[in-house]
């Protein structure tokens, strides 16, 4: 990609703990540029973690990411100069229709994936340090709800994204460097 402007907001979804964040920031640092976890902007809007606010009712949670989306969109198509914003978004964007479709029609998606066991795995080293599980994996079969949500999601993600890369057995450095060769391959055959 070099120094030049590919796109100016491209957002990186997957399901829960596929490396969104830590590969977010090792493109931005690689690029030089922005870098915004969605869930740390709804948390700095709200002054509420997502996990609170689901709590209070996925309705709730679901307008916060919302309102959150649109300040991003704003924000990546406001910007001065020619490099992107990269966000990272939530795991369960792919359920919430309205911020998905003005993502879709504004950034570039990059799916990034991981086993469903990868993931459960770093899902259940997470809980131990919170002490609790999200949420919506609060049920009497947690691994298999997680397990069902993610194959679910990550079809989801795979559908509505420019791009789908794995994060199994990769470090968020190496995805990185991939995402940039990837990208700048893009933007030569559209150049």
């Amino acid at each position: 990609m070099g120094k030049e402007k590919l796109y100016s907001f491209i957002v990186l979804v997957g399901p829960k703990h596929s490396g969104k964040s830590s590969v977010g920031r090792a493109l931005a640092q690689l690029w030089g540029c922005d870098f915004i976890d969605l869930d740390e902007k709804i948390t700095q809007r709200t002054g509420k973690t997502p996990r609170a606010l689901y709590e209070e009712g996925r309705e709730v949670f679901l307008e916060a990411e919302q309102q959150a989306v649109a300040e991003l969109v704003t924000q990546a198509t406001s910007r001065p100069g020619p490099k992107p914003l990269i966000v990272a978004a939530g795991g369960g964007l792919i359920d919430n229709p309205g911020a998905l479709e003005v993502l879709k029609s504004r950034a570039l998606l990059v799916s990034l994936e991981v086993d469903a066991a990868t993931a459960w795995e770093r899902i259940r080293r997470n809980a131990q340090g919170s002490l609790s599980l999200p949420p919506f994996l609060r049920t009497e079969d947690p691994e298999k709800t997680h397990r069902l949500l993610h194959e679910r999601r990550t079809l989801g993600y795979k559908k509505v994204a420019n791009y789908t890369i794995s994060t199994e057995h990769k470090s968020p450095t190496l995805i990185a460097e991939e995402l940039d060769r990837v990208l700048s391959m893009i933007k030569h055959n559209f150049s």
